[in-house]
């Protein structure tokens, strides 16, 4: 287990793993009043949290599925990427895919956050690459069964 350094500058308790087995803290919505976000419409909500996490590590934010299936919710650039030297307010950028109207309510759980290691890449110049079996086939490549 990791520790992270936050501050919670907002109305609400620390995120918490729903279940203990849960990848994702869930990431609450911290807003003086509730927020309209219109079909096809993307806003920047607020959570009040801070983090200084480690080198070596970055947070994800990523949508929740069951905003997604029953109300069409999600975030842009998903995962988004807090990296380990920001230490400014986390957002996230909610975008409404349905065809209603969906309103944030304060204190409501908006997207969740994973905490995971990353190496940074060196890279290696070449003039040919190893031959696999895939080879250059991309898109669709490999079939649909």
């Amino acid at each position: 287990m990791v520790k992270i350094k936050v501050i919670n500058k907002s109305k609400h308790p620390l995120p918490q793993y729903a279940t203990p087995m849960s990848a994702g803290l869930d990431i609450k919505a911290n807003i003086s009043e509730p927020v309209e976000i219109k079909p096809l419409e993307r806003k920047l909500i607020p959570t009040g949290l801070y983090i200084a996490l480690p080198e070596g590590y970055e947070a994800q934010m990523r949508p929740r599925s069951g905003l997604a299936i029953k109300r069409g919710i999600t975030l842009l650039n998903s995962p988004g990427t807090i990296d380990a030297d920001y230490r400014g307010e986390i957002c996230a950028i909610l975008v409404n895919l349905s065809n209603e109207p969906f309103i944030v309510e304060d204190g409501e759980r908006i997207c969740q956050m994973v905490i995971a290691r990353v190496d940074q890449a060196e890279w290696e110049e070449a003039d040919i690459l190893d031959v696999t079996e895939r080879g250059s086939g991309g898109f669709g490549h490999t079939g649909t069964k």
